[in-house]
């Protein structure tokens, strides 16, 4: 027996050069030949524990094809090869970076996320041409002073690491233009952030940070920062400073107001939901003329200030899960507003059909809330009604409501009803309604003792809602039927036997129809063909099916339901 074996040694005596071997087969040759013509490499996917030699000395070693005895055509002249510029190692299992990385100096992009690196060495403060380096998704706990060599790199990616802080070196990046240190462990920023006065990018998000240093508002070129899930419960008043920024994202934080951003002209989101505010006043507005998308979702608002309409580019709103009891009428100037969100308000004064009706349908009704101006003052204001006040001066004819039982709103060329037309009537017995020569929409919804509807209704040609919930409709009004505008029918709280959907299927626009709270018996399974419906309740009936389970589901899977009993 040898006395290798003897001696314990039970591996091959050439297992270390195989290892290197494998290594390189690793990577084929034909990659490494590609790369020196491009000046770009890409070994993600490939399972690498180490990164083979020949990578690292691809720009020093002579090719293997130099020594060989062959001819060249003009596509394989291999002392014309190109310095490696771009090196993709990402989503290996490399635990290390060797200082071979010294040797490839011309790189300008180093991308090696998702691996197990515990730690950087200080040899890569010799890519001096580097201007991207992503080392996202490992295991980095610091990040090497010799960072600050790197004074190209326009790009740092360090999210979803372990850092705990980052080196000062850090803030001497002159022309750094995107940091990206979220998913972190970071509980302080140092102040030498604000040394990047060339960032456009910040992303802190998901950290622990308590406060952010008032040198950042240095960064005068920061277009967006993000600081969402940490812990602050303030931030520094040199915020406002920050003239460049358009996205500011402090979500899922402990703020208990909103801060103020008067120099911040060009901010064009504002994200502050899941925070504690509770108060926001004119002077958090006034300034953000430029805003389109205004985050307040889940925190303990009560009410919005009429300077909320200041907010002219306002495209988005969200207010879910506050405490607003009500909202401002100056909302319905918000012209260019497409989404505004109300959930889980305990608002009071406005019905949770019409919440449901979207953003379009509660403008029009808080526009029916403004004040409507007099044509025949100067300064546009309704003047006070008087005991001099002539009857047909008046916003609304009250002598014609008390004595001729008649509300007459006529020849106003209005888009809505205001409130206070209404509010005139009080306790009155009316029967005679007036409303012609407006521009209205929809008819306005009041619970009323209605029992039918006009034929004359069938000349609204432009209707496209009508709301006639809580009356007293035992049949659903036939003129109805014959309006092919209809988009919306609110007909819910009534006394109604029965539908005829084959005439319903004759509104080719209809897509909400509310019965809830009827006396339906049974639903006609040709009602399942009526293809425009995207909103159909039912809920509240005493017909057996489709039963609460199917409702539950929603629209699409009682229309199908209803199909599935159409005789064959």
């Amino acid at each position: 027996m040898s006395r290798f074996r003897r001696g314990g040694m039970t591996g091959d005596p050439r297992a270390g050069f195989r290892d290197q071997k494998d290594k390189e087969s690793a990577v084929p040759q034909g990659l490494i030949k590609a790369a020196r013509k491009s000046g770009q490499l890409n070994l993600s996917g490939r399972g690498l524990s180490e990164v083979p030699v020949s990578v690292w000395r691809i720009n020093v070693d002579t090719p293997e094809e130099a020594h060989s005895n062959v001819q060249f055509d003009a596509s394989d002249r291999w002392w014309e090869q190109t310095d490696l510029l771009k090196l993709f190692l990402s989503s290996n299992k490399l635990q290390s970076l060797p200082d071979d990385l010294m040797l490839l100096p011309a790189l300008v992009v180093l991308d090696v996320h998702d691996n197990l690196l515990s730690e950087l060495p200080g040899a890569i403060g010799e890519l001096v041409n580097l201007q991207k380096l992503n080392i996202s998704h490992n295991k980095l706990k610091f990040l090497p002073p010799e960072l600050v060599q790197l004074q190209n790199l326009k790009s740092l990616l360090v999210q979803q690491n372990q850092l705990e802080k980052i080196p000062e070196a850090l803030g001497q990046l002159a022309v750094l233009e995107e940091l990206d240190l979220s998913n972190n462990c970071l509980q302080n920023i140092s102040g030498c952030i604000g040394g990047l006065t060339h960032l456009s990018r910040l992303n802190l998000s998901n950290n622990k940070l308590k406060a952010l240093p008032a040198e950042i508002s240095s960064l005068k070129s920061l277009r967006q920062l993000d600081c969402t899930s940490n812990l602050l419960e303030d931030v520094p008043a040199s915020l406002a400073g920050m003239d460049s920024l358009e996205q500011l994202y402090l979500k899922q934080n402990k703020l208990t107001f909103l801060p103020e951003l008067p120099n911040c002209k060009l901010l064009k989101e504002l994200h502050v939901g899941n925070n504690q505010i509770n108060t926001l006043g004119p002077q958090h507005l006034s300034h953000l003329s430029c805003l389109s998308i205004l985050d307040l979702r889940d925190n303990k608002l009560k009410s919005l200030p009429d300077e909320i309409a200041l907010l002219k580019g306002l495209e988005r709103l969200d207010l879910t899960n506050n405490d607003l009891g009500s909202l401002p009428s100056s909302l319905a100037n918000l012209q260019n507003l497409k989404s505004l969100q109300l959930e889980g308000n305990p608002l009071r004064g406005i019905r949770r059909d019409l919440l449901s009706k979207g953003t379009q349908e509660l403008l029009k009704y808080l526009r029916g809330r403004l004040p409507v101006p007099d044509p025949k003052s100067e300064k546009g204001e309704a003047p006070a009604v008087t005991g001099m006040t002539l009857p047909s001066d008046a916003l609304v004819n009250t002598h014609a409501i008390a004595t001729l039982k008649t509300l007459d709103y006529s020849d106003k060329q209005a888009p809505a009803i205001p409130d206070t037309v209404f509010n005139a009537v009080g306790s009155s017995l009316i029967t005679i309604v007036n409303f012609s020569k407006n521009q209205l929409m929809e008819v306005p919804a009041r619970n009323n003792f209605l029992a039918s509807l006009p034929d004359e209704l069938e000349a609204l040609t432009r209707l496209q809602s009508v709301i006639l919930s809580f009356n007293r409709f035992k049949t659903f009004p036939d003129v109805l039927y014959r309006i092919p505008t209809l988009e919306t029918i609110l007909i819910s709280t009534n006394q109604i036997g029965s539908i005829d959907p084959l005439q319903l299927i004759k509104l080719p626009k209809l897509s909400t129809l509310d019965l809830r709270n009827n006396d339906l018996l049974q639903i006609p399974p040709t009602l399942g063909n009526c293809e425009s419906l995207r909103s159909l309740n039912l809920e509240g009936n005493p017909f057996r099916n489709p039963r609460a389970a199917i409702l539950a589901k929603g629209t699409a899977a009682v229309l199908e339901y209803l199909r599935s009993r159409l005789p064959n």
